[in-house]
């Protein structure tokens, strides 16, 4: 692996949703064919992505953020619910940064933030057939909790395991 390049975080507001989507279809087309379809590709993006569905998330508290190195390169987004779990909905990365150290730079930022709000968990949902993000997160300590599959409409569905990473109190 390389020497991890500097990065920055920055929390994202309504005004980056341009930037956010322009990166997820960006990211989704390059890392994501051969694993489901363009079809299934397509509407997940505008499923997931659409302008409206984005602000809808910011207002009602998951916190997206952006991963910039001299541009924007990346993206995440979380939520912590009620009973201490931090919900990773989202870590994207170029695909050509990735075995950079840049991703778990992004994992690291969740587990503080998550810490901070003394969560007892992160989880997380990782297509099945994602060697490349299961082995990343499995390096970080993250462990398969269960398998899921799940009907998202438009006749498409997620098969996705469900890992966690344990957040022992310090």
């Amino acid at each position: 692996m390389s020497e991890p390049l500097a990065i920055s975080i920055r929390t994202a507001s309504e005004g980056d949703i341009p930037v956010l989507r322009a990166l997820a279809d960006r990211i989704w087309n390059e890392c994501y064919p051969g694993m489901i379809t363009l079809e299934q590709i397509r509407y997940m993006l505008g499923w997931m992505y659409s302008p409206e569905r984005i602000s809808e998330e910011m207002r009602r508290g998951v916190r997206w953020a952006i991963v910039e190195t001299t541009e924007p390169v990346g993206y995440l987004a979380l939520e912590r619910d009620a009973d201490g779990v931090v919900h990773l909905h989202k870590l994207y990365l170029d695909r050509a940064l990735q075995g950079h150290g840049i991703g778990q730079a992004m994992l690291r930022h969740v587990e503080r933030e998550a810490r901070r709000e003394g969560a007892r968990s992160i989880e997380l949902r990782v297509n099945k057939g994602n060697a490349r993000a299961l082995a990343a997160y499995a390096r970080a300590g993250f462990r398969i909790e269960r398998s899921l599959v799940a009907d998202i409409g438009g006749g498409f569905m997620m098969d996705d395991h469900v890992l966690r990473l344990a957040l022992p109190q310090r």
